[in-house]
């Protein structure tokens, strides 16, 4: 990202330890078993699919992009709403630009 940045490595480092472990688990089995499918990663649009995380009591979500063969992790939310919100899209795509 931008300047170094590390915006999902920050937003994980402020969820509950059991938490940030169960997206953990979910992006190393999405990292070493791509290309996957649902019900753990869902394809949003061209070039971005989201990792889907069921955690005890709501929902993660971990947006990211393949670059130059690496994934690279755009954008971690917890869900509140059936559909990924408009908002969270558009940021994953803005950090998505940024890296070409």
């Amino acid at each position: 990202m931008a300047e170094g940045r590390e915006p999902v490595r920050e937003w994980l480092k402020n969820l509950p330890a059991d938490e940030r472990k169960a997206i953990g688990d979910d992006l190393r089995t999405t990292q070493f078993g791509w290309p996957l499918g649902m019900p753990l990663v869902r394809n949003l649009e061209s070039g971005i699919w989201e990792v889907r995380t069921r955690l005890p009591h709501r929902i993660a979500r971990v947006l990211f992009t393949t670059f130059e063969g690496e994934a690279v992790l755009l954008h971690g939310f917890i869900k509140k709403s059936q559909q990924t919100p408009l908002d969270e899209l558009r940021l994953a795509r803005r950090r998505k630009r940024e890296l070409t």
